[in-house]
Formats: C-alpha cells, structure tokens, sequence
C-alpha cells in the first residue's frame, strides 16, 4: 500500500488544492522577481528618479513589501476557500459515494429492492447512480425468475412424482395390479417427466444457440411445408384446420434445425390454444431484407396484461389449464432464444380473451453478425 492510498478522499482533495495552491504563489512570486524590478526601474527612470539613490532604493522596497503582502493575502483567501470548497464537497461526494457502498453491500447480501438517489453532483455521479439502479432492477428480476423457476420446477416435477409414488404403494399394497391401464398411468406420467427434462434441456440449449447454431442457407418455406406435414395428423386429431402459405423467396442464411423447431413450437403453441374446429393459419413471406413467419389462432387469445409474459419461462396465463395440456410453459421461451441467436425478433398480438392470437417471427436473410456481436465467419454467396 502507498503512503498516498492511505490518504482518505478529503485529505487527497486537500492535498490536491494545497500544490495548486503552492504551485500558484511560487509561479507569481517568480514572475514578480525576474520580471517587476527591471520594469519597476525603467519606470522609475523615466520618471527622473537617479539611479542608485534613496528615492530608487525606497521605491524598490516598496514594491518587494507589496508584491509580498499581495501574494501572501491572495494565498491566504485562496486556501481559506478552497478549504471550504474541498470540505463541502468532500463530504457530498462522501455521502454519496457511502450510499452506494451502503447499497451495494445490501445488494450483495440479497436485498435487490435497494435503490439510490441521484447525487447531484455531475453526470458522471448521476449516470453511475442510474447505472447501479439499472444493475440492480436486473438483479431483482433475475432472482425473481430464479425463485418463480425453482418453484416451477418442485411443481412439475412434484405431480407426476406424486402420481408414480401413489400407484406404486397401491401396487405394493396389493390395492392396483400391474394391469394394462396401471402401466399405461405409469408410462404416462414417466413421459410427461421426459418431456419436461426435454424441454429444460431444449431451453438450456437454445439460449446458448448463438455459439452452437451452424447457419446455412436453407429454403425457410420447404422446411415450413414439412414442419406443417409432420404435424397435420395431430391437427386432424383434434379437428383443427391447418393452412399454410408459402410466399416467394424465403431462402436465407439459418440453421435448418433451429428454424425447424421454431415453427414447430409456434404451431404446437397454437393447436393446444386453439378448441376443435378452430383455425390455425401459419404463413410466410420475404419482405425487403427480412422473412415474416406468423402464425394465427382462432382460440382462446390473451389478456392484455399478459402479452407482456408470454415469452417467460415457465410463464402460463391459465397455470391450471396448461398443466392439464402438458405444457412446460417454455416452448415459446425457446421460440424467443433461438429468434434472437438467428438475429430476428418475435412479438404477440392478441384482440383478448377468446380472439385468437398472432406470433410473428422476423429474420433477416442474411445476419451480419452474432448475438454477441461478433463478426460471423465468411457467408457464401447463394447459388
């Protein structure tokens, strides 16, 4: 440690203005010593003062006696108020500066909802004080998710658990034999867990896609016309009327499988909201430098209060009603990270409750750079 690390801010501020201070008063008495007397005796000359005499002499004195008496003074008044000025602002930039410290130890100790006031003190202070807040809104809505997801996850894992423990005790027992339907149950609720590590595990993977997508170009309407194929027999299960429709020039840079699986978490989004006998529309077009992907319901919509969410992980608006589906609640939160690894951006409309809803997804053809801002390596051109 230095001897000047010792020193505290407002010794550092006073050190500081006591070298101006030095600095000043040892320039202007050099200045009053090299170059006043020689003009003070031309003056004195022309005046008809003879040189070397009493009247010379005396006048010199003078002028040494009053250069260092205003040299003096001016230090003095300046070291009384830049005294004043270092205590006063030390101690506002020390209030502040143990506001922060007092708000960053709380933060670190969990408390997330501490925020601190603007200083006042310049826009350097204050950006840092919105800095710190900005920090710490993120912070709090982190560990707010955090909490939401390993509640989320005790609960989806807890029911089907709940239900394999259950019939197993009624099986040892001897209340269940392991009769067809008792291992269909079983079979059942051992899926549902697979599914959702899947999904976890999917989720895990696509908001990690920006380093593991492997883009080429793809012809986004031949895998859209697949993806529709694969999942027309559960549409037809369900008595949901599938269209699609295919615009021109929909080739672009992307990751045939990635893209694959965002429409095929839209459409599967929109057959569990959609009743029998409803439409889903899913369409495709190239504008300017970007392909358009929608997708359109005719089910049960979204308050607007909700729209906002509808990318979250584990977020549901009706919790009761998706877990009666077998929904994770993170197929659109997956549809939303690997969007954004593409360079694209997703967004939901929704009249309300009962009106159906839009997903809408947009590429660019040909993205320039990473999600991390990278450049990407050389893209060929399209044949």
């Amino acid at each position: 440690m230095t001897p000047l690390s010792r020193f505290g801010m407002r010794r550092r501020l006073l050190l500081a203005q006591s070298l101006v201070l030095v600095a000043g008063g040892v320039t202007t008495w050099v200045v009053a010593s090299v170059v006043g007397p020689p003009l003070f005796r031309e003056h004195l000359h022309m005046a008809g003062v003879a040189h070397n005499s009493d009247e010379q002499y005396h006048a010199e004195q003078a002028y040494w006696h009053a250069t260092a008496i205003s040299v003096a003074v001016a230090i003095t008044v300046a070291a009384i108020t830049a005294l004043i000025a270092t205590v006063y602002l030390s101690r506002r930039l020390q209030r502040s500066i143990a506001e922060v410290s007092a708000a960053a130890s709380a933060v670190a100790e969990g408390h997330y909802d501490i925020r601190v006031a603007p200083p006042q003190l310049g826009d350097e202070f204050d950006e840092m004080a919105t800095a710190f807040n900005q920090m710490a809104d993120k912070l709090q809505s982190v560990e707010s998710t955090r909490r939401q997801l390993f509640g989320d996850l005790a609960h989806e894992i807890r029911t089907p658990v709940s239900v394999l423990e259950a019939y197993l005790e009624a099986v040892e027992d001897g209340v269940r034999i392991l009769d067809q339907p008792t291992i269909a149950m079983l079979r059942e609720q051992t899926g549902r867990l697979v599914r959702f590590s899947a999904d976890v595990a999917a989720l895990a993977q696509a908001e990690e896609a920006h380093a593991t997508i492997a883009p080429e170009w793809v012809e986004a309407g031949e895998i859209a016309r697949a993806v529709a194929a694969a999942m027309a027999d559960r549409h037809d299960a369900k008595n949901v009327a599938l269209a699609i429709r295919v615009g021109e020039g929909t080739r672009l840079w992307a990751d045939r499988q990635r893209l694959a699986q965002v429409m095929g978490n839209l459409l599967d989004n929109a057959l569990r909201h959609t009743p029998s006998g409803g439409h889903v529309d899913f369409s495709m077009a190239r504008v300017a430098d970007e392909v358009v992907i929608s997708v359109t319901d005719d089910g049960e919509g979204i308050a607007a209060e909700h729209l906002p969410h509808v990318f979250e992980r584990f977020y549901r608006a009706d919790f009761a009603r998706n877990r009666q589906r077998g929904g994770s609640g993170i197929g659109l939160a997956i549809v939303k990270a690997l969007t954004e690894a593409h360079g694209g951006h997703i967004s939901v409309a929704s009249r309300g409750p009962g009106q159906g809803a839009t997903f809408t997804v947009v590429l660019p053809v040909l993205a320039s750079t990473t999600h991390d801002g990278d450049q990407r390596e050389a893209v060929p051109t399209m044949s």
